[in-house]
């Protein structure tokens, strides 16, 4: 009964000053992307209001972002707090075994890390989603997340270009290059608009060239379907960054990008940082433990510089490998994995030195 109630009283310390700084970096960050995007105001109908509410919505990503960091602040202030009052020393004393401490850790980490994931699977996406709508219709009056150049992709044996996505699953200025079997070029189309329909697409304004060996027939159609893997799911994915996404829409576009032969490499280096993230911030928390054992009377600020210096150093790690994997094609579960084992190495030989 006793070690429930001691574990208690160790998670709400954890809890309360990972909280409090989780708020604090987030708002801060919240703060430079409203003075970044001060920098657009007055573009067509975009205000300093509609640039303070897309700072306020990136705030669930913010909170994703910096949730390694924060759990490893966190847990050197919660337990620091604690053993600098030797509450700890007097915890162990009473029974409260190292073990004991490491488990109050752990489960207080596995609810943390639970909760960060929901809002970096849902809430994230979501609100920065209808942020960058928010912008791109106050600024343009459309949904466009392609440059001048079009989205390219390839879709079995088509090549497609779309110059712009609009709203309630639009397409506009699409044009087909569909290809044969010895990757000849037999047929050129270019729609003015799209809609989805629920299973395939609806093309209207039609011109389509039919290009043959001998000659080419041009003819103009009214409206034709159009079935494509690419559908609005898919392009809804498009819309955001690799790393704006959520687990599972990174898994179906890599799918999607295999089945057209396509290498995948920004959103594979993104789906296993999105698996490794919350592991590092887990271990990053119990990191925490020893540095509380070793230094029981250290200050507040010391303790704040030990964790922002070992949060940017995993950080810069981790930024590291997703960058080396994308530019050398290396393997992005070896490589985002490896600062976590990192950290779990450091963990274990400081767990070991104060056991």
């Amino acid at each position: 009964m006793i070690i429930n109630i001691l574990e208690g009283y160790i998670a709400r310390a954890i809890l309360r000053a990972t909280g409090l700084t989780l708020l604090a970096l987030a708002l801060m960050l919240v703060f430079f992307t409203f003075v970044d995007e001060l920098d657009d105001v007055r573009q067509q109908h975009y205000h300093a209001i509609d640039a303070f509410k897309v700072a306020l919505l990136s705030a669930p990503r913010h909170l994703y972002e910096v949730f390694p960091v924060a759990a490893l602040i966190g847990g050197l202030l919660g337990l620091g707090g604690l053993s600098s009052r030797s509450e700890l020393v007097a915890m162990r004393a009473s029974g409260f075994t190292l073990w004991h401490l490491i488990y109050a850790v752990l489960k207080t980490g596995l609810l943390m890390v639970a909760l960060m994931f929901l809002i970096g699977e849902w809430l994230a996406p979501s609100s920065t989603r209808y942020a960058q709508q928010l912008r791109l219709g106050k600024q343009q009056n459309q949904v466009t997340p392609v440059d001048q150049h079009g989205l390219w992709a390839k879709d079995g044996h088509q090549f497609v270009n779309i110059k712009r996505i609009l709203a309630n699953d639009r397409l506009q200025d699409i044009t087909l290059y569909q290809l044969n079997d010895a990757n000849e070029l037999v047929a050129h189309s270019h729609a003015a608009t799209a809609t989805y329909q629920g299973e395939y697409w609806l093309l209207h304004n039609i011109q389509r060239s039919m290009i043959r060996p001998d000659n080419v027939t041009t003819e103009s159609i009214h409206q034709a379907r159009w079935d494509s893997m690419l559908n609005a799911s898919l392009l809804n994915i498009v819309i955001l960054k690799p790393d704006k996404l959520p687990v599972w829409d990174l898994y179906r576009y890599i799918r999607y990008m295999q089945a057209n032969d396509q290498r995948a490499i920004d959103y594979r280096v993104a789906f296993w940082a999105k698996l490794a993230t919350p592991v590092l911030a887990l271990l990053m928390l119990l990191l925490a433990a020893p540095f509380a054992l070793f230094k029981p009377r250290s200050g507040a600020g010391q303790r704040i510089f030990i964790g922002a210096m070992l949060g940017a150093l995993f950080f810069l790690l981790m930024r590291a490998a997703s960058y080396a994997s994308v530019v050398y094609h290396l393997n992005p579960l070896l490589m985002l994995f490896t600062p976590t084992l990192i950290c779990l190495i450091l963990t274990l030989w400081l767990l070991n030195r104060v056991r």
